[in-house]
């Protein structure tokens, strides 16, 4: 669990985001089962994204996931870091989610990830989602340098940076 806000005590952290496709919202211990289905039906594609050559989230179970779900939300609370669902506009489904977290790498800020479901993966919506989580970063939060590995910057390079302070 991380222990310092990444973010000023005066900055109101963002609770909401919609456009005409998603709704990011902060993922919650609530959403553990519509969570659960869309990280589990999209396991291959998540490999991909996240560590290349891993295994997560193989084994992962609904327990876990709802323990995952629960620091999340307290981290969110304590500002350390922020992790927002993306659901339909209807809330009827989880479509992914996209993270902020903090880096120990030179010349970085914060390290902001996504996915999108793979029943997603070919409609258009992982690029809607990158654009407006890049332009939503760049306008309304206070950081200077934030990272999208294997977006903006290849994991392999992102891996080989070094350790700042």
């Amino acid at each position: 669990m991380y222990n310092t806000p990444i973010v000023p005590a005066n900055f109101k952290v963002p609770v909401e985001l919609v456009t005409h496709r998603m709704k990011l919202r902060p993922l919650t211990i609530q959403d553990v089962d519509k969570d659960y289905d869309a990280v589990m039906s999209s396991a291959n594609r998540l490999r991909t994204i996240f560590d290349p050559g891993g295994d997560w989230p193989e084994g992962l179970t609904l327990e876990q996931n709802a323990i995952e779900l629960g620091w999340h939300q307290v981290e969110f609370q304590h500002r350390t870091s922020f992790a927002y669902t993306v659901a339909s506009l209807d809330e009827s489904s989880i479509l992914g989610c996209m993270y902020i977290y903090p880096v120990i790498k030179s010349d970085y800020d914060v390290e902001v990830t996504m996915w999108v479901r793979e029943s997603e993966a070919d409609t258009g919506l992982d690029a809607h989602l990158y654009k407006t989580v890049d332009d939503w970063i760049s306008q309304i939060w206070p950081f200077k340098n934030p990272a999208f590995p294997g977006r903006k910057i290849t994991w392999k390079v992102w891996s080989s940076l070094n350790q700042g302070g």
